[in-house]
């Protein structure tokens, strides 16, 4: 039976988890990670940290298993970029985190071409994704090396190739969706045309061996943290759902074999790449969720995430939160969209604030829900939920009443990396089937809805009258 290293390697930490043949974790150890925020948009980290937390994590993973790893597996933060010299691996940069608005001025001066850019790429000309960043850092950091996605850099010091998988590769804007490959004339609009462009792998693809976890093991299963949860949870045929409540929240649901352009303001990628088949998913994005409730914490609100269900009001007295502290996604993709607190009054209290921001989450989440039903062209019957988030009742249940859908919690803390070592088990087992290498799993808990239709309905539309005026707000300014 095969056994796993997984490493998901994250906005706010580093997991590393052991599985054994039966999708089992072993042993888990994990390493949190800061990133660095500052004006104007700022979001960094320091490579040299996101690497020692690989290394650290699966060598304790591994020495807490006390057994032979099969294969290592990696999934990674998507589109998350850095110059680095390929020659020593040295950074020449900070890695510039997808939460990232700085090179908003390099999708300005594109923005006539965003139309083609979405029909070519299936996703929208935003500052969130890859090729702007590597673009930005080419203007204004350095000219020197290449600059790639963190998971590049991170496989090239593992094994010496130098690769990305279908899926990162789909979050760039330089590919080209229904081919899944490198498109020249993209990559010519960014103005990275002299760049050295890593080769695209499939997701179950040995892509090489390292020697950095003990003996000479190979590497696999490379993907998208997104992607990696979205099969952990079984979301295999078209039309399946799921939601992870992590640093942001990402709403992903899979497509089957054909590329959807979105009508309604989502993106559209490579879900991976594995078994000779390529499906694709659509998906949302919720910029701040961890990131408002470690913001509530900071503030003094609560003194961690588990406070969340004991400090929140039971009921809400008319206080609604965008917490939009990081900007606004789909459908509005407004990166200068800040926070809002509406409704106040003296008797507003702490709980009244944190009841807020976890509706106002729900909120965006449910909005989603809506744009991905437009696009299967069907509804939504149940929502399949992960990340630490889902560890508030609070925050769930708001998520059913306002999707009024059931949702399903996934019973691992762990869902990225099991996505990940499902890929990686099944390139060491060519003739096992995906659905086999996923497995099967039943929900931790299921949230049904309890508010009524019409009170969803009332207070969504409320919500979203509040949005709506704060990107009119950000029009002004």
């Amino acid at each position: 039976m095969t056994v796993v290293l997984a490493i998901d390697q994250g906005t706010s930490g580093t997991k590393a988890i052991v599985v054994d043949g039966s999708g089992e974790a072993l042993t888990i150890a994990e390493a949190e990670l800061r990133p660095r925020y500052g004006d104007g948009g700022v979001v960094e980290q320091d490579p040299r940290q996101l690497l020692e937390s690989v290394l650290d994590t699966g060598r304790r993973a591994v020495a807490a298993a006390g057994r032979p790893i099969d294969v290592v597996a990696l999934a990674n933060q998507g589109e998350t970029v850095l110059a680095w010299d390929p020659a020593t691996g040295t950074p020449l940069s900070e890695a510039i985190v997808w939460q990232d608005r700085r090179a908003e001025s390099v999708c300005a001066g594109l923005a006539e071409h965003a139309d083609w850019v979405a029909a070519r790429t299936g996703l929208v000309l935003d500052s969130y994704f890859s090729a702007p960043k590597m673009a930005w850092l080419r203007r204004n950091v350095t000219t020197e090396g290449v600059v790639t996605t963190v998971d590049t850099w991170l496989l090239h010091h593992l094994t010496g190739e130098f690769v990305t998988d279908a899926s990162t590769a789909s979050r760039s804007l330089l590919t080209d969706i229904d081919t899944a490959d490198w498109a020249p004339e993209l990559v010519d609009l960014f103005g990275l045309g002299d760049e050295r462009l890593p080769r695209i792998v499939a997701s179950d693809e040995i892509i090489g061996t390292t020697r950095a976890f003990g003996g000479e093991i190979p590497v696999a299963g490379l993907v998208v943290d997104q992607q990696a949860a979205l099969l952990a949870e079984g979301c295999i045929d078209a039309g399946a759902a799921k939601c992870t409540f992590g640093t942001g929240a990402f709403l992903l649901a899979n497509t089957g074999t054909t590329a959807v352009r979105s009508t309604a303001g989502l993106t559209s990628s490579v879900a991976w790449r594995a078994g000779g088949s390529t499906p694709y998913c659509v998906d949302g994005q919720v910029y701040t969720a961890a990131s408002a409730v470690r913001w509530i914490r900071d503030l003094g609100f609560i003194r961690s995430a588990g406070d969340l269900d004991t400090v929140a009001a039971k009921e809400s007295d008319g206080t609604l939160c965008v917490p939009a502290l990081a900007g606004l996604a789909a459908p509005w993709w407004r990166p200068d969209a800040t926070a809002t607190f509406t409704g106040m009054t003296l008797s507003t209290g702490p709980g009244h604030l944190v009841l807020a921001v976890l509706q106002g989450i729900a909120a965006q989440v449910a909005t989603l829900c809506e744009l991905v039903e437009r696009d299967l062209g069907a509804p939504l019957t149940r929502l399949r939920a992960d990340g630490g988030l889902t560890r508030s009742r609070t925050l769930m249940q708001a998520q059913a009443d306002l999707a009024q859908i059931p949702v399903d919690i996934y019973p691992s803390a762990h869902a990225t990396p099991l996505g990940a070592a499902a890929l990686a088990r099944l390139a060491m087992n060519p003739g096992m089937t995906l659905r086999e290498a996923v497995g099967e799993w039943k929900p931790a808990a299921v949230y049904e809805p309890r508010w009524p239709a019409d009170r969803a309905e009332q207070f969504r539309s409320t919500w979203t009258a509040v949005a709506e005026a704060t990107v009119r707000k950000g029009d002004l300014t």
